[in-house]
Formats: C-alpha cells, structure tokens, sequence
C-alpha cells in the first residue's frame, strides 16, 4: 500500500512540476493520477500531515527559488535564516562515516561480506546494503535488477549475500521518519575528498537546503564547486548522506540520482515535517 502511496503522490509532483504555471486545482491533480478528488485529499493528508495546497506549494519548481529570488535574500542570508549555520545533525540521529581502508577499495571489494535485501519505504521501494562495519549502499529503484547491478558494479570482487540484517531496518526507520536508538555507521568507499564532501552533507539539518557553493567553503575548497557536484552526485548512500539537500546558486533544484520527482517530495516532506514539529 505504501509503495502505491508513494507511486500516487510521485506521479501528482510531475504532474504539478510541469504544470505549476497553470495553478492546476485538487479536481485537475486527482484527475491526473486516476482517483476522486476527496480520496486524494485524504491520502496526501495521510501521507504529507499536510493538505495537497500545502505540500504542493513546497514541491513546486518555485519553492527552491522563494528565499534566494522573491524575498531577494543573499545566500548568506538564506543559510542563516534557515539555521544552515547550526549544529542539527540528520534526523538527531549520530551517523558516522568510516571510509573503506585502502585495500578495500583498491581491490573492489575483494574479500569484502556484503549483505543486501530490498524494501519497501515512504518514498519507494530501497535497496539496502552493509558490511560487517556498517551501511554501504541505499539505492531508490523502480526496477530492482538495476539497483543490485549498480552495487554490484561499485564492489564487483565483493561475496554478496541476500540477507535482512538489524543496521538494515535501522536506515528504514530513518528514512520512515520514526526514532531509532541505534547508531548508524556509513561504511563507504571513496576518495578523501568525496569523503569530506559527504560529511559535510551530514551537517544540513533536516528540512533545509543548502548550495554547492555553500558546501564547497565549508570544506575550504571555495573554487571546487564542480568537484563538490561530482562528489555529490556519486553518494551511494541515498537519504542518509542528505544530497537532496542541495540545489544550485541560482535556487533550481538541480539533479538527483534517484529522480528529481523524488528530490522534489524529500524536501517538501521534511520541510513538512519539521514545520508538523513546531
């Protein structure tokens, strides 16, 4: 049921991102993704915490450009506005990212237990996968023969094994929105400077945007926004290295591995969600 939730309310975010212009009603929305008007209230109501007109006001192309355009902040005003400056950490959960030693990565993962099972979650089905030292791959998928070729491709010299582990429902309590008491480690393979870059990631609070711009001072490469983009752009651990928290200096939302659908309704979800808090 969640699956065709989320399968509904992905559907409605492309319908609206490319019809925003026109204002499209409830009626036109409901329309489009085949169920009544009322139903459709109640089931983004139910999903979002939200009304339709709320959510979709965030979801829109122009959400991203609200503080940066028509309010004409500077990036720096925007950052301090939405507390980017502050110490709020993914979820208030601690998650930690151990790098893959050298040899590890040198040799694809040779030697290397890599457990993976998929699952269904809020915002589509998740293909999850560890080692003994903690997750190493979350992969959105709408086909899951792909997902599994793409890790497989990351750690070819790995021994898979299709196995549910506990650090696995851990990461789908994150990405569910409910508590988890345990401590998530990001056990990853990647150059020390994409590893910097997906730590600073770590540091964007839930509900809140930054730029490559931005992230690119924080780790004190301000003239590495390209570099930022490309290391941003091969995080393998979906949600939990927030990468959909970050859009371009201009305020468009930018790419996204797993679909700008998807990036549109994580950001609207825990703006939501964060606002649901207050």
């Amino acid at each position: 049921m969640k699956d065709f939730h989320y399968s509904t309310i992905e559907k409605a975010i492309r319908y609206i991102r490319t019809h925003f212009k026109d204002q499209p009603s409830l009626e036109d929305i409901a329309q489009h993704v085949h169920v009544s008007p009322s139903h459709f209230q109640k089931l983004f109501t139910d999903w979002a915490g939200v009304s339709p007109k709320s959510f979709l006001s965030h979801v829109s192309v122009n959400y991203a450009k609200y503080l940066l355009r028509d309010r004409q902040l500077s990036l720096f005003e925007t950052a301090n506005e939405t507390g980017l400056s502050g110490t709020g950490r993914l979820h208030d959960l601690f998650v930690t990212i151990e790098g893959m030693t050298p040899g590890e990565f040198k040799n694809n993962g040779q030697h290397l237990n890599i457990y993976y099972d998929s699952y269904p979650s809020l915002f589509g089905n998740v293909l999850i996968a560890s080692t003994d030292k903690g997750i190493c791959f979350v992969h959105f998928y709408e086909n899951e023969k792909p997902a599994f070729t793409t890790l497989q491709d990351e750690y070819p010299e790995a021994i898979f094994q299709n196995k549910q582990v506990p650090s696995h429902l851990d990461v789908l309590d994150v990405i569910q929105g409910l508590p988890t008491k345990n401590k998530i480690t990001l056990h990853v393979k990647g150059s020390p400077f994409r590893l910097k870059v997906w730590n600073a990631l770590l540091s964007i609070p839930e509900g809140q945007l930054t730029t490559y711009q931005n992230i690119s001072k924080s780790i004190q490469s301000p003239g590495a926004s390209r570099a930022v983009g490309s290391a941003i752009g091969a995080n393998p651990v979906a949600y939990l290295i927030p990468c959909h928290r970050v859009i371009r200096n201009d305020g468009d939302l930018g790419g996204y591995m797993w679909g700008p659908d998807r990036k549109c309704v994580l950001i609207a979800w825990e703006k939501n969600k964060n606002q649901r808090k207050m």
